[in-house]
């Protein structure tokens, strides 16, 4: 034995033969080893006694220099069962597509074994010659390749690929969730099926890319559904290559974004929408700070109906807020604004339950806040006795046009009220208000108390029927 490999005695003839092909052998990256006739171990290269973990001495290995050796699934394999033994007894050609050798350290190697009967001109044989193959990478490529596929089959986003002539060649199941198209129906078929005809160059361009082996960060794009749908999506794309290096294909994580998209839509008209009624909002406080410093005697007065208006408006506010901004009922709105200055024996309500607009909200609720105030200074509600009726009804008119009406009505007084001042309220009341609504209003004093009326187009109160949430009932 020396460090170039291992060599036992036999028949000279024999001897001499592998001597022939020592240094050849000696030089091979995989592991080979030869025996006599009886299969005992006359050659082994350094390749094999690395495989093994062991260098066996003269007439100390037969049929393998492993030192034990187990089949595929796991069962103790005796030396005399191994390929090579099985080829010199005649019991098979002995090649194994796998089993497992374990050192004397406890590692243990898969392996396959491709046994060679050495013959005479005669044709009786002399020994063999025994190659072994060493297959851990390509068990931890394979197990890599069914960890990898599991994680592409599994994967929520699209993973498709295709060849550098765009045709499908993979297809995993999210894809098919995404665009409708079973593997079935899509590998074989051409990318372009995917993409909207106005945007073809978008695949001309990435094609180019990964040919020249470039990777296409992720962008977005729009690709179609099999049922002709678009579909806002998410691309990341990058070059496939064969075991050479060369660029051969490329493949694509496709993610549906079309939930962001909608949320960002949805983003953007609520900050326009938000836009919009800040700005409603301001202009309603300049007028009714302009018409409050008109009819106000002194600062304090000033100050103090400016505070009680804007709070008023402040509780319609919270009312959008709450409701998220999908509609407010008029039942609510008429409950925030007399809540301060009545209580709710003294008020009659009657009307179906309407949801409205977020612009009825503002103009509403300061209508009632003002009719709520001045009741409660001068009219039915500074009373001891007496009702404040509110009705609403939809019809309508003669012309065919649906229309809304609402009555504030106070009676039961049991002395005459009065009118008290016709100030900010009753420009609000008389055209604030109905103008801002498309409609009109009328507001007069009687003995009893205050009458308003307002008339309007039905579809400038009623907020849009996509909100179907149960409305209280009254």
């Amino acid at each position: 034995m020396n460090g170039q490999g291992a060599f036992t005695s036999g028949p000279t003839d024999d001897a001499g033969e592998v001597w022939k092909f020592a240094e050849f052998l000696q030089g091979l990256p995989v592991a080979v080893y030869t025996t006599n006739a009886s299969g005992t171990i006359v050659f082994y290269n350094e390749a094999a006694a690395d495989l093994w973990g062991v260098r066996p001495g003269p007439g100390e290995g037969r049929w393998c220099g492993s030192w034990r050796m187990w089949t595929s699934d796991g069962q103790p394999l005796a030396h005399d069962q191994c390929a090579l033994a099985l080829a010199l007894s005649g019991r098979g050609d002995g090649r194994w597509e796998k089993a497992v050798i374990e050192r004397p350290n406890g590692s243990r190697v898969p392996f396959a074994a491709y046994p060679t009967l050495l013959r005479r001109p005669s044709g009786a044989i002399y020994g063999a010659v025994n190659t072994l193959i060493d297959l851990t990478d390509q068990e931890r490529a394979g197990a890599m390749g069914i960890r990898l596929a599991a994680i592409v089959e599994s994967s929520s986003d699209a993973i498709i690929s295709k060849n550098l002539d765009g045709v499908l060649t993979s297809w995993n199941r999210a894809a098919q969730s995404l665009f409708g198209y079973t593997a079935e129906e899509a590998i074989g078929k051409n990318v372009t099926m995917l993409i909207p005809s106005d945007r073809l160059d978008e695949e001309t361009e990435i094609i180019g890319k990964i040919r020249r082996g470039e990777s296409i960060k992720t962008y977005e794009t729009i690709r179609q559904r099999k049922d002709h749908r678009f579909v806002p999506v998410s691309l990341t794309v990058s070059p496939v290559r064969d075991a050479g290096g060369r660029v051969i294909g490329a493949s694509k994580i496709v993610r549906d974004i079309s939930q962001r998209v909608e949320s960002d839509r949805r983003m953007r008209l609520l900050l326009r929408e938000l836009n919009h009624r800040v700005k409603n909002q301001y202009a309603v406080i300049l007028s009714m700070i302009r018409e409050t410093r008109k009819r106000s005697r002194d600062p304090e007065e000033f100050e103090r109906l400016v505070r009680d208006r804007i709070m008023a408006l402040s509780a319609s506010h919270d009312l959008l807020v709450s409701d998220d901004w999908k509609g407010t009922t008029i039942f609510e709105l008429l409950i925030a604004q007399l809540r301060p200055f009545a209580p709710e024996e003294r008020v009659v309500i009657s009307g179906p339950p309407i949801r409205v607009k977020p612009n009825v909200v503002q103009h509403l609720g300061i209508a009632f806040h003002e009719l709520a105030a001045n009741s409660a200074m001068f009219g039915i509600l500074s009373q001891p006795t007496g009702d404040v009726k509110v009705e609403w009804k939809s019809m309508r008119a003669s012309d065919g046009a649906e229309r809304f009406q609402l009555t504030w009505t106070e009676s039961g007084a049991p002395a005459p009220v009065t009118a008290g001042e016709k100030g900010f309220g009753t420009v609000v009341l008389r055209r604030v208000v109905p103008e801002a609504l498309g409609g009109v209003g009328s507001f007069e004093f009687g003995t009893e108390g205050v009458v308003w009326q307002l008339d309007a187009p039905l579809d400038e109160i009623v907020a849009d029927p996509e909100d179907d949430r149960p409305t209280r009932e009254f």
